[in-house]
């Protein structure tokens, strides 16, 4: 028997891959029910680790015998000291998760979605914890970065890791659910961070306008990327279309769902532009663009390789939110599933406006927990 430590990465693909797995979730109720580990082939128990100090008799015939064990805490030392009592209780080999559910929160797995017409590729990172989705393209030497995360470590070594330099930052909009990371990229490469200025009226830094319409090139392929003004999350939310084969919607379109108006408080002015975006200049668009959003509700949105795209014209037929004909009850549907604001996000606005610098264990704490970016 042995205890043993189990990487956020490891634990990606067992979720990705569709693995079995027994996780003994030892945070308190009130965590546990907001925010899990989840996974097809996931089965979960919660048993707070105060109930578990005196041991772990009363609930050694809840553990299968027949699945891999794995013990979580928030920060990792409570459940070293659970899965020591159960290695000991079974005599089995137990894990658990290092660095705990704030590595689970943090940990980008990069999937490759495809290659570029004309040369290059293009790269989704999966935010499990989060439901959070960066993108990564390649073109020869050259690379650009669409709604990174604050986590640009993990970026930085996947593109020391493919030989190339990320000068290009864009983010499609003021993010509320997530610290970006584009400016803190733009700065550690020498490179330009591109963010849509109706959406940028306190920020502090410079930056280049995302203006509508405009196209950045780049790279030995000649990459386009092209802006497509699209209002409806925020004012200045703006979609871009890469080589007229990818549509990243941000937080406008998502798969299951669509993007909430509310996180500024003006969701009655801005539920209008949202349908505007979505039923007109969506609808204008060619149907076969491939659609990569900012995020992602559920796992059933993931491909069996792990990522997270559909066809736009697909969406029309498939997606609740893209189906409601009539504008007032698009607009009654959407002010009436709203979910729970974002923890944390009038902080996580200020710091994107680079008003709030926090220390990286405030910028945890301050995403931590699930995106709540959709119209539920």
């Amino acid at each position: 028997m042995a205890v043993k430590a189990m990487k956020a990465g490891v634990l990606a693909k067992t979720v990705i891959n569709k693995e079995e797995l027994f996780i003994l979730d030892v945070r308190n109720t009130d965590q546990y029910d907001d925010w899990k580990v989840e996974g097809d082939g996931i089965v979960t128990m919660n048993k707070p680790y105060f109930d578990l100090i005196e041991g772990v008799d009363d609930i050694l015939d809840q553990i299968p015998a027949d699945k891999e064990v794995l013990v979580v805490c928030a920060k990792e030392g409570s459940s070293i000291f659970v899965a020591e009592q159960l290695a000991e209780a079974t005599g089995r080999d137990i894990h658990y998760l290092e660095g705990g559910m704030k590595a689970w929160s943090e940990h980008l797995e990069p999937v490759k979605v495809g290659d570029l017409d004309g040369g290059g590729s293009l790269y989704q990172f999966v935010r499990l914890g989060k439901g959070c989705l960066s993108y990564m393209i390649v073109s020869g030497n050259e690379g650009a970065m669409i709604d990174p995360l604050r986590l640009v470590d993990q970026y930085e070594a996947f593109a020391n890791k493919l030989g190339i330099k990320v000068l290009h930052m864009f983010d499609t909009h003021l993010h509320a659910d997530h610290i970006s990371g584009g400016r803190r990229l733009a700065e550690a490469t020498g490179g330009t961070y591109y963010l849509p200025p109706k959406d940028a009226g306190e920020v502090t830094f410079k930056f280049e306008p995302l203006e509508d319409g405009m196209e950045v090139t780049f790279g030995e392929a000649n990459v386009r990327v092209k802006a497509v003004y699209s209002p409806g999350h925020t004012i200045g939310s703006t979609s871009l279309i890469v080589n007229d084969t990818y549509l990243f919607t941000g937080d406008i379109l998502f798969l299951d769902s669509i993007g909430r108006p509310d996180l500024a408080g003006l969701a009655e002015d801005w539920v209008g532009d949202l349908r505007e975006s979505l039923y007109v200049r969506y609808k204008n668009l060619d149907q076969d663009l491939l659609v990569l959003p900012a995020h992602f509700a559920k796992l059933k949105e993931l491909d069996d390789q792990g990522r997270v795209f559909a066809r736009l014209g697909d969406l029309y037929k498939e997606n609740h939110g893209l189906m409601i004909d009539d504008e007032e009850e698009f607009r009654r549907v959407v002010s009436e599933n709203l979910p729970p604001q974002p923890n944390s996000y009038q902080e996580i606005r200020k710091t994107n406006m680079g008003i709030l610098t926090p220390n990286k264990e405030e910028e945890t704490e301050m995403e931590i927990g699930p995106n709540r970016c959709a119209v539920s």
